[in-house]
């Protein structure tokens, strides 16, 4: 592993040394500088696409099952060095490490998946389509492709999308966050450990310099990316003008309905772990609460008050806390200005993290959870995701008005219904214009034998992230007609051919 101060690239198989444009990385738990991250030159995102498109002809004649025993040997080294991989998650993300370490094995879950590339890669075929005449499909790899993927999930994020793009046939440039990118570069290692050629994955660290240069690049077919909103819509408008097949996941305002008829104490519990977890820096969390009637939404604030008062805040490396600091300071105003916006809106703060004071750790990222009642449409706090420890209760009368509320929102990421009606929830799930939608479930973050992704502006492109949706990215469908000569002389047929000629 590379222990300069300053961290480069790791390109073609090796660590590629930087020293350029350093950027500090910083622990969030203390808000001292750690290390130094270098940002890619345009020259330097070029050479590692070189080297990709390189590498890119033996490995895509390379056989699927070759592919996949890599991949299988790579499960096994990403579980030997578990530990240490959540640990490096924590240490810059600041995320609890019992968190690091769940992220990190449903990143696995996907390796596992890829395992499968035999079975996956599979074409159809059909015999005598015509007389004497054969087709059949086959899923050939694109290319060099790359990934962008976001701070809040450093390790499974990233694993949303090489493994499946490697496994497929095309080789990978990887941009990840720089706030935490010490994870990329195991992970890179780990590839090259478990035999993948040199070339195949790349990593490329840096800022908007490395993400333009990929954008524009003639030799990168396609693109994944994981991050805001208005980010997502710039690379996908970016990349598809420049003729790139982009899948770009953007931002979220996720709600739950809690029904009258919920397990209320269940509901609650689910709520804390929904949108305090991980500080809320996920896309997938709960920031809103939506109670139908107010008997509900007392019962609802009542308890969750009564929990948030008991959560442990403090560093993630102790597997004693619930809940560490948020990524950087920048981002820690950020949130605590949202919550001081949405008390001058009007609404209610039953539970204010701004107080909140970590002994021994006065210059950390720290805030406490935040909860607020009576919040409505028009709020901001509403209107916008936080990405923060800040859950927002509103209160509905009926089922439909909750509904409404979700289905308006500019956001259809996640959501789900706390409730014992089997019938409201089957009304739910088929009618809400989510892409995402959990049944007591709050967090319904597909298995990696599915596919991953929202509606409306929490997606652009036409397919999900990994499962069965990342084999028809990361793949061009080729369709084959064969005729063999029989012996006897054929005239000119000028009619267009059918199969009933």
């Amino acid at each position: 592993m590379l222990t300069s101060a300053t961290l480069g690239h790791f390109i073609d198989g090796a660590y590629f040394p930087d020293d350029t444009r350093p950027m500090p990385v910083t622990d969030p738990a203390t808000g001292e500088v750690t290390k130094n991250v270098a940002m890619a030159s345009v020259e330097t995102v070029n050479h590692a696409v070189a080297k990709a498109a390189a590498a890119f002809p033996a490995w895509r004649e390379t056989p699927p099952l070759k592919r996949a025993r890599i991949m299988f040997k790579y499960k096994q080294l990403l579980e030997r060095d578990a530990d240490e991989i959540a640990a490096m998650i924590t240490a810059e993300h600041g995320k609890v490490i019992d968190d690091a370490m769940g992220e990190f094995m449903r990143g696995v879950e996907v390796v596992e998946y890829a395992c499968g590339a035999p079975e996956l890669l599979k074409g159809e075929h059909s015999k005598n389509v015509g007389p004497a005449i054969d087709s059949w499909s086959e899923m050939q790899p694109l290319g060099v492709v790359a990934g962008i993927t976001p701070f809040n999930f450093p390790a499974m994020v990233p694993m949303w999308m090489f493994p499946m793009a490697i496994v497929c046939g095309n080789t990978f440039v990887l941009k990840p966050s720089e706030k935490d990118p010490s994870v990329a570069l195991k992970l890179a290692e780990l590839l090259t450990e478990a035999g993948l050629p040199d070339g195949v994955f790349n990593v490329v660290n840096g800022d908007k310099i490395a993400v333009d240069a990929l954008l524009a690049h003639p030799d990168v077919e396609a693109l994944s990316f994981v991050g805001s909103t208005p980010i997502a819509h710039y690379i996908y408008q970016t990349g598809t003008a420049n003729g790139k097949r982009v899948q770009a996941l953007g931002g979220a305002k996720n709600h739950a309905i809690i029904m009258p008829d919920a397990d209320i104490e269940n509901a609650a519990n689910a709520l804390m772990g929904a949108a305090f977890g991980s500080c809320g820096e996920r896309c997938m969390a709960i920031s809103v609460a939506v109670c139908v009637g107010d008997a509900t939404a007392d019962a609802i604030v009542d308890l969750l008050k009564e929990k948030i008062a008991g959560l442990r805040i403090g560093p993630g490396c102790d597997a004693r806390n619930d809940m560490g600091p948020l990524i950087t300071d920048a981002h820690h105003q950020k949130v605590r200005s949202y919550v001081d916006l949405g008390v001058e809106e009007g609404a209610q703060l039953i539970a204010d993290g701004r107080t909140l004071v970590v002994e021994g750790h006065a210059h950390g990222n720290f805030l406490g959870a935040c909860l607020f009642d009576q919040v409505t449409p028009d709020m901001r706090i509403y209107q916008e995701e936080i990405f923060g420890p800040v859950l927002c209760v509103m209160r509905v009368e009926t089922q439909d008005q909750a509904m409404a509320l979700i289905d308006n929102h500019e956001f259809g990421n996640g959501t789900c219904i706390f409730t014992r009606d089997g019938e409201a929830a089957r009304y739910f799930t088929d009618r809400i214009k989510v892409g995402m939608v959990g049944v007591n479930v709050p967090l319904p973050v597909p298995v990696a034998i599915h596919s991953f992704g929202g509606w409306k502006k929490s997606l652009f492109g036409d397919l999900y992230a990994y499962g069965p949706d990342s084999v028809r990215f990361y793949t061009r469908r080729k369709t084959v007609t064969q005729r063999w000569p029989s012996g006897i002389r054929e005239n000119a047929q000028f009619a267009f051919p059918s199969t009933n000629s």
